[in-house]
């Protein structure tokens, strides 16, 4: 893909204090790279893109290709290709799985594996902050952060459902570092782990393993990110901190997930400047704010259902 070319300084600021632990943000403006494509890596997050510079354009399976001025995508295990034709200009926003009810009106399963359109989901205020966004064009971060703000709370939903303590507890063990295994978490919870797999499955769309495995692969490619840009990439050293069995282990995850391996997919997204891979995803994503928050006193909860 080449050498960035022209990068306008990114964006980052927390939401408006009713979003937070919801939604954070993450402006970028890539300018002057060489046309090619850029993996949208899984994560234990999904993904709304809001583009004010050309669309982004979506390559799938099949060879075909999808464009939009503003998507949502839910949880995927395989890496998405984003075809560019050298500049790549708009705000990603990272919504937590257990906020997806309050923020879009539908669980995470709903979206599991897909990308649509923003209106899709949202409809008229998808396509107004679509609109507004565009109208951005020449204007600063505060000014794209503020549309995003005004329109999320409008959309946001105080008195939806959320998912129950049990799944809500659940999620949260099972994406931190040194998660305990599916079956010590079902015993905390009260459930069976089979009654477990079937209700994280209907609420998030993946299986307490797979939701695992991405939260793991998550923290390590960032890892990788903040090393490389340090100028000292240890692989060995980032699969000892979390814990995969060896660099060899390490370099197969990257493999199944990225589909490269970690030195390829530094050389083409983070020296490109293309892998929004040091910045930290849970910047107003905390456990302890919002409408997803955990137990006060960090306790499991426990229920017969």
């Amino acid at each position: 893909m080449g050498q960035a070319g022209e990068v306008v300084p990114e964006g980052f600021r927390a939401p408006a204090p009713a979003l937070r632990g919801l939604v954070s943000y993450h402006g970028y403006d890539l300018r002057g790279l060489a046309p090619g494509r850029h993996r949208g890596l899984p994560s234990p997050y999904l993904t709304f893109v809001v583009t004010f510079g050309p669309d982004l354009e979506l390559e799938r399976p099949d060879g075909g290709r999808d464009r939009f001025a503003a998507c949502v995508g839910g949880l995927h295990e395989v890496a998405e290709r984003i075809v560019h034709d050298g500049r790549q200009s708009g705000v990603h926003l990272t919504v937590h799985p257990l906020a997806a009810r309050a923020l879009l009106g539908l669980p995470a399963s709903e979206l599991a594996t897909i990308t649509v359109g923003a209106d899709d989901v949202l409809g008229v205020p998808g396509r107004e902050l679509a609109a507004r966004m565009a109208d951005t064009e020449d204007a600063g971060w505060d000014a794209r952060f503020a549309a995003l703000d005004d329109v999320l709370l409008r959309l946001l939903k105080r008195d939806a459902t959320v998912p129950g303590a049990e799944l809500r507890h659940a999620w949260r063990a099972l994406t931190a570092p040194g998660a305990s295994g599916v079956g010590e978490l079902a015993r905390e919870v009260g459930w069976s782990g089979d009654h477990l797999g079937r209700r994280f499955r209907a609420e998030f769309g993946v299986g307490p393993k797979v939701a695992a495995r991405m939260a793991r692969f998550d923290r390590a490619r960032r890892d990788v990110a903040r090393r490389a840009a340090a100028g000292s990439l240890a692989l060995a050293d980032v699969a000892a901190v979390h814990g995969y069995a060896d660099q060899a282990h390490l370099a197969r995850e990257f493999r199944a997930l990225a589909g490269c391996s970690p030195s390829r997919w530094v050389e083409e997204e983070v020296r490109a400047g293309m892998s929004g891979g040091a910045d930290d995803p849970d910047a107003g994503l905390g456990p302890d704010v919002g409408s997803v928050q955990d137990d006060p006193a960090g306790r499991a909860p426990s229920s017969a259902a």
